[in-house]
């Protein structure tokens, strides 16, 4: 007898092609472009009886509904595209709800992208300024399509794409066209018309023009310093011996479809079009610590004032989607050791499944040391090494590769980790002319100053779905105060509150501000407080960009480092559900102002199912050691338990020892005793 599928697991490509199917029935005399066919997950009320009576080995007689979330686009009579929304009981096989999308833009396809590309390269007037380019023999010219951020330029009910051009130098696919870019740029609208072609600026108080300048030769560069790919470098260095991972008794964790178990972790892995992976159900020890994970958006503002570079400004996870972009990984190159890989299903245009194979990988790694103490008066040490289980997805977003990966710790800590690499993104200046927001990183090659913004969504259960958010502060305890004992001036205390209701805070590092999520109805029974997981943030500048800008009015999360909200059913994006060309209004910010004009008890938090939203990243201002290729930049967030437990969690975690470990000496000689190791 087949097992049920389990309510927090992606569509399989048979449910897929049901609700394509179901779908088609409610438009029968169209034809569908299908967008999006992905789950939508149970209302939390009913996933949280099931989840009770699933851990309690209970018999569970009523299942949440198996629902899809499918997007279509239509034409009207008109003729004009539409896209529409529906939800499909695949259970009932019908038509729940159905919506139509109005001023809304679906995520970027890749084969739209390419039609866009190809339409404007094949345009008489854009083909007549790449001729007054007088580019080198042999050189060809590569278009880069972007998305069109709004700036009160266009109008936005369609959809409009920016063309931007480079040159590639070389014959070779693989050459680095960043390394060239063209003062030319295009606008194309959404039947595929170019409705504009320009120069841009090439200097600090440039705009753009009408006026062509053929292409300045000596923006030419050596390979050696434009070039990233081993076949257009010279042979790389050779004194790097070969490093190699191995678990002679195969690995410590066990995955039964979607569910993961390792040590004491238990979880479900999710996978979507948008954001790539999502965890679900995460207990240790049987625990509840949190019913979802996931990164609910990415944000990628340029500061560059000049008009047209406004317009950069990605939402990489509602314009892109993580999943749609996620890199099929390999064995010996993005993760080492001994790997589990999960698959992905998305859809194509016609409704059927497309698969996107090995885009989460799973693996073990050792991360140094987990605790260790000696005893100065017997010189015995116990030391004991630190094991944590890795999920990772790496997304290729056009110059930009993000690679992202949950940490889970033997002490019940988890980490997340983002990691940014890949190609700047670069524009054309004058040789030997420099602009304040941007760095001059080869002869014509600006790379404009930028931001990273990424939000965390976390949606905490600890010991059960009703928890609240506490603010600690330390603070130095007064000097010359009867009422206070502080005769040296050394004391120092904390102080707490619970916040109340829903809003945006920042980070103090002055003042140690720390963020708690706790459980008030359980009480630690050694401390005497309530049980909680603190918020280890990465400290990071907010958005640069003004608060009356288009940038700052689509990205609300980005004006804060930690949100708390009310949980809503389907309130996943802190930036709205559609930010293609979005003129904002329907982010976190203004969802939070909505509720605050009904009852109070609709944005109440203490003591409620709320989520926690952390917004951190990076002002790259870049350099040229970022060139041709960066190296990866790392942004880490924690969770850690807080007075959780009533000890050390990874104290039980087995001593380091040479039996096991089996290192050693460099020239291969094994250690002359197996137990040195513990002993100074």
């Amino acid at each position: 007898m087949a097992v049920p599928t389990h309510p927090f697991d992606p569509l399989e490509p048979r449910e897929i092609s049901k609700a394509a199917d179901i779908a088609r029935s409610a438009f029968p005399e169209q034809r569908l472009v299908f967008r999006v066919i992905t789950l939508q997950e149970p209302p939390k009320e009913e996933m949280l009886q099931f989840l009770e009576k699933e851990h309690a080995m209970q018999p569970v007689n009523d299942r949440p509904a198996r629902m899809a979330r499918v997007q279509v686009v239509t034409r009207d009579v008109s003729g004009k595209n539409q896209l529409m929304e529906l939800l499909v009981d695949l259970d009932r096989a019908v038509v729940g709800k159905q919506e139509h999308l109005a001023g809304k833009h679906s995520y970027i396809d890749s084969n739209y992208m390419q039609s866009v590309e190809k339409a404007c390269l094949a345009d008489a007037r854009v083909q007549e300024e790449i001729k007054k380019l007088a580019l080198p023999t042999g050189a060809s010219v590569i278009v880069e399509a972007w998305a069109y951020a709004p700036d009160g330029m266009n109008d936005m009910s369609e959809r409009v794409t920016m063309c931007w051009f480079y040159m590639r130098l070389v014959d070779n696919p693989d050459a680095n066209y960043y390394a060239y870019p063209l003062d030319l740029c295009a606008e194309v609208s959404e039947q595929l018309q170019v409705t504009r072609v320009y120069q841009l600026p090439s200097s600090a108080d440039g705009r753009t023009h009408d006026t062509p300048q053929p292409y300045d030769h000596r923006k030419i560069q050596s390979p050696v310093a434009s070039e990233y790919h081993p076949s257009l470098r010279p042979p790389p260095r050779t004194t790097t011996k070969p490093y190699q991972v191995t678990q002679p008794e195969g690995p410590s964790f066990e995955s039964h479809g979607n569910r993961l178990s390792w040590e004491k972790w238990s979880m479900r892995v999710g996978f979507n079009y948008r954001e790539g992976l999502t965890l679900h159900d995460v207990r240790y020890d049987g625990r509840s610590l949190f019913y979802r994970l996931s990164l609910a958006e990415m944000f990628v503002p340029y500061g560059d004032p000049r008009s047209p570079y406004p317009r950069k400004a990605a939402f990489d996870l509602g314009n892109d989607g993580a999943g749609i972009n996620a890199n099929n990984l390999r064995l010996g190159c993005d993760c080492l050791g001994v790997i589990k890989y999960f698959d992905g299903w998305h859809n194509t245009s016609a409704g059927e499944p497309l698969k996107l194979p090995n885009v989460i990988c799973c693996h073990e790694q050792d991360d140094g040391i987990l605790w260790k103490h000696t005893n100065f008066r017997t010189q015995n040490a116990a030391v004991t090494r630190a094991r944590v289980l890795v999920l990772q997805t790496i997304i290729t977003v056009s110059n930009y590769e993000y690679i992202f990966a949950f940490y889970f710790g033997q002490d019940a800590s988890i980490h997340y980790e983002v990691r940014a690499t890949g190609i700047l993104s670069t524009c054309p200046i004058n040789v030997g002319n420099q602009v304040p927001y941007g760095t001059v990183v080869g002869p014509g090659v600006l790379a404009p100053y930028h931001q990273h913004l990424f939000c965390l969504r976390m949606d905490p259960a600890l010991d059960g779905p009703k928890n609240s958010l506490q603010v600690e502060e330390s603070v130095p305890m007064p000097v010359g105060d009867p009422t206070v004992h502080n005769p040296f001036g050394v004391g120092y205390t904390t102080t707490r509150n619970i916040i109340s209701q829903e809003q945006g805070l920042d980070l103090d590092f002055a003042k140690n501000r720390t963020f708690k999520i706790i459980n008030e109805d359980q009480i630690n029974p050694v401390t005497g407080t309530p049980v909680g997981f603190k918020l280890l943030p990465y400290y990071s500048q907010m958005l640069l960009a003004h608060p009356q800008s288009h940038h700052a009015k689509r990205s609300e999360f980005a004006n804060h480092a930690v949100w708390v909200t009310r949980y809503q059913d389907n309130e996943l994006f802190p930036s709205g559900r559609h930010t293609m060309q979005s003129a904002g209004g329907e982010g976190i910010a203004s969802a939070i102002k909505r509720r605050q004009t009904g009852p109070p008890a609709r944005s109440s938090v203490r003591n409620e199912d709320i989520v926690v939203w952390h917004t951190f990243g990076s002002t790259h201002n870049p350099r040229i050691e970022d060139w041709p290729v960066m190296p990866c930049e790392k942004m880490a967030v924690g969770l850690k338990p807080l007075n959780f437990f009533t000890g050390n969690p990874g104290l039980d975690v087995a001593l380091s020892t040479q039996e096991a470990n089996r290192s050693v000496l460099v020239g291969g000689q094994a250690a002359s005793s197996p137990s040195a190791c513990c002993k100074l």
